[in-house]
């Protein structure tokens, strides 16, 4: 059985309106594509970990802490996706790599959050989609694509339907080290899946049988990096 990994943005899984249609939405999908894929699932902390980093910064806490902090919320939000998939997922999100691989002998959906300071969960996604032997990741995120500047910014940026490893490395090469960075993907990220030579999928999290597309290897909207 092949193995894919999705990495949901914080942002996508937690907003400001009621969210428990998406949920449900998006439990049911996972537990429709695990019949034939088995899924790991790493959870970001989005707005509410920006919130807390950001406080703390000003309160003059050290990044490490702020880093342990953004990890907390990760978690937080990973326990919120295994209660939408009850039975099908594993009931505590593991803490590190070897806690996943072990959680997947007995859930054909694994959840998890953050692992250690100074690594982004996009940066979790990727090795452990090394370390599991991965056939993609699944990027599920608050922009529908990779775009050539920041869209919100930037109103004449570009979307890309296609693009090397190298190139998403040209692009994401700067990424802020502090906690908190809110970027398409994580360089550091984007460096383990070039070596491992693992494809990357960009999709709009918030769009389901989309994402559903991108985990099964359909054709689906957004940038495919490989």
């Amino acid at each position: 059985m092949d193995s894919v990994v999705l990495s949901l943005g914080g942002s996508v899984l937690v907003r400001d309106e009621d969210n428990s249609l998406y949920l449900r939405d998006l439990a049911k999908m996972l537990v429709d594509a695990s019949s034939a894929t088995r899924i790991f699932v790493v959870t970001g902390g989005g707005r509410i970990a920006r919130f807390y980093i950001r406080e703390g910064r000003a309160l003059g806490v050290p990044e490490s802490y702020l880093d342990e902090m953004g990890i907390e919320v990760t978690r937080l939000n990973a326990r919120l996706l295994i209660a939408a998939l009850g039975e099908h997922a594993n009931h505590i999100p593991p803490k590190d790599y070897k806690g996943a691989v072990l959680a997947a002998k007995h859930s054909k959906i694994v959840v998890m959050g953050g692992v250690s300071p100074g690594i982004t969960t996009d940066a979790v996604a990727s090795m452990l989609a090394e370390r599991v032997g991965a056939s993609r990741l699944v990027n599920a995120t608050s922009v529908d694509a990779v775009y050539t500047t920041d869209p919100v910014a930037d109103p004449t940026a570009r979307k890309i339907s296609n693009m090397s490893h190298a190139e998403l490395l040209e692009i994401v090469s700067g990424t802020p080290s502090k906690a908190g960075p809110n970027v398409v993907f994580d360089a550091t990220g984007a460096s383990v899946l070039a070596r491992a030579n693992i494809p990357l999928s960009v999709v709009d999290g918030r769009d389901v049988q989309n994402v559903r597309a991108a985990i099964e290897g359909d054709a689906f909207e957004g940038t495919l990096i490989e």
